[in-house]
């Protein structure tokens, strides 16, 4: 509640005005009876039209009024729910954008969109609703009471008895349905992650025929969610008719008292009409506070919802003390380094140590599991070694700050992402202000310049996640807008496995001019034989490490994998 709270500080004269201007209209609310019985005693009973009339008028006066002060109060409750859900999803991404990869993974995607619609909508309906109804509803319902007494006081001991049984009534309700709503969000979060999945892996699922088990898989998690939405629902039902019932209960023996009060002249008729009056703004604010306490509870669930991601620490900077003296001469170097993901069991890595020189090219290869992109991941720290130590420049990774090392370090990913926009403005993600000349060098040696004159020039556009592109042309604009950063170290996890093996090795020529260290990931014997070394990786282990005919000499596992390459091509070639 504290995140919400801490939104809220910046509306705080609308959380007040919202409330006091409703609290006005309540106050106008409650002496509409008032009014009504002295038209009936007064007016009608001496058949005084003028009385009437002018009483009538007053009444539409109290409703103008109240009407202005119903807009106003939610014009400023409006407001102030908008902005501070505004705030809450703003301070939701932050956060997000603030993990590490492990919390990512951990967190999931479907859960964050979760989080950042559903249920800040949620939150944005109880705050409007509480900052209308919070104050209004008890204001009328115990102003109400004490109206009663003041009309009579033997009728109001009817209101003294039903009132804490609807208090009961509508408190046992919100209580059972606090959990549920919860549950509910979980089932949503579900249909969420069918529908992303769907979504990114329309291909596959056609593909692979999957269609019709997908339909299966989503209608059961819609139908789960439907389930418990109808058991809370069916649970938050309940209090209208168990109050309905009450209250009509109630106005049976009011109008039984009030007759009785009436034949023996201890009130008038329009004294049990201003009762019933009171009676019925009491049913009608107690069906809207149960409705406030409904739409609170789901807002609250998802408040803690939000919260549990909002009270998470991101990824911190917390260097360790001290710094190593820079090394001019080494770039990297892993120093018996294991590293485990949390809750995965045995490390994905374990006890790797190596040195690489500044401008050298390295290359990794290994069987699928076997750590290459967990490796390079621990460079820029976007995962924290376990054990041992990551240096770069001769400074571990933990002594220094995430922007200043990752300045220095350009990664391709595996999945080649792109943004809606054009080439140019995606190849600026590598350096904001970089130069046409930039710009155009970097395309050149990332082999993408004949993708940019084939669209059209570098204010081509772009669809969204480079969908009017194909998968090589996408990793070759990738490549460029890591290189517009003019990294020191240059990471590519198996950015070019699909382009061809003469644009692949067109690529590496190209990278070797530009004096950079780069770490070449790949399953490709032929896009790393020309590296300064080679690292084969087995089950997480160095199992070897030279140069491409060393390791056709000694290791067995590299000589399987190319081997098993160069005869396929081979075959290709007959």
């Amino acid at each position: 509640m504290k995140h919400l709270l801490s939104c809220l500080k910046t509306y705080k004269k609308e959380t007040v005005l919202a409330p006091l201007f409703k609290l006005l209209e309540a106050s106008l609310e409650l002496i509409v009876p008032l009014v009504v019985a002295q038209i009936v005693n007064v007016g009608i009973a001496s058949g005084d039209k003028g009385y009437i009339l002018k009483m009538c008028l007053l009444l539409v006066a109290f409703g103008v009024v109240g009407l202005a002060f119903s807009l106003t109060a939610q014009f400023f409750a409006a407001r102030a729910a908008v902005g501070a859900s505004a705030e809450l999803r703003r301070r939701l991404f932050h956060k997000l954008q603030s993990f590490s990869y492990g919390q990512i993974d951990e967190t999931g995607t479907a859960t964050m969109i979760t989080r950042m619609t559903s249920d800040v909508n949620q939150v944005q309906s109880g705050v409007n609703m509480t900052l209308r109804l919070f104050l209004r509803s008890p204001f009328i319902v115990f102003g109400a009471m004490i109206m009663e007494f003041v009309v009579d006081v033997t009728s109001a001991l009817v209101f003294v008895a039903v009132i804490p049984v609807l208090s009961l009534i509508v408190f046992a309700v919100m209580a059972a349905c606090i959990p549920r709503y919860k549950r509910v969000q979980e089932k949503l979060d579900k249909v969420y992650l069918s529908t992303r999945e769907n979504l990114a892996g329309v291909r596959v699922i056609r593909a692979f025929c999957k269609e019709e088990s997908e339909k299966a898989l989503f209608d059961r998690r819609s139908r789960e969610l439907k389930s418990t939405q109808k058991r809370v629902g069916a649970l938050a039902a309940l209090t209208n008719p168990l109050t309905y019932v009450i209250i009509n209960l109630a106005v049976i023996a009011l109008v039984y008292v009030g007759a009785l009060r009436v034949h023996a002249g201890a009130l008038e008729q329009g004294d049990v009409i201003a009762l019933y009056g009171y009676l019925s703004q009491i049913l009608v604010e107690l069906i809207k506070l149960a409705n406030l306490i409904v739409t609170v509870t789901k807002a609250v669930s998802c408040q803690k919802r939000i919260g549990a991601v909002l009270d998470r620490e991101g990824e911190q900077d917390t260097l360790t003390e001290g710094s190593e003296a820079r090394d001019t001469d080494t770039a990297v170097a892993f120093e018996n380094v294991t590293y485990a993901y949390q809750g995965g069991g045995a490390p994905a890595l374990h006890q790797i140590d190596f040195k690489v020189r500044r401008g050298q090219t390295v290359g990794i290869i290994g069987g699928t599991g076997s750590g290459k992109s967990t490796l390079i991941n621990l460079i820029p720290r976007f995962y924290a070694a376990t054990e041992g130590r990551v240096l770069v420049g001769g400074r571990d990774v933990n002594a220094v700050s995430a922007t200043e090392l990752r300045d220095k370090i350009a990664v391709v990913p595996q999945k080649s992402v792109l943004f809606k926009g054009t080439i140019r403005s995606n190849l600026l993600w590598g350096k904001g202000d970089a130069s046409e000349e930039e710009l155009l060098r970097a395309v050149e040696v990332a082999q993408a310049a004949d993708v940019v004159n084939a669209k059209g020039g570098l204010d081509a556009a772009i669809e969204q996640e480079g969908k009017n592109l194909s998968g090589g042309q996408r990793q070759r604009l990738c490549i460029a807008r890591a290189l517009v950063r003019d990294p020191e170290i240059l990471i590519l996890d198996d950015s070019a496995s699909a382009l061809d093996y003469a644009t692949d090795a067109r690529l590496r020529a190209a990278l070797k001019k530009i004096n950079k260290t780069v770490f070449i990931v790949s399953q490709r014997t032929a896009s790393v034989r020309s590296a300064d070394f080679i690292i084969v990786l087995d089950d997480g282990s160095i199992s070897d490490i030279g140069t491409h005919e060393e390791l056709l000499k000694t290791s067995e596992i590299y000589r399987e994998i190319h081997f098993s390459q160069f005869k396929e091509e081979e075959g290709k070639a007959v």
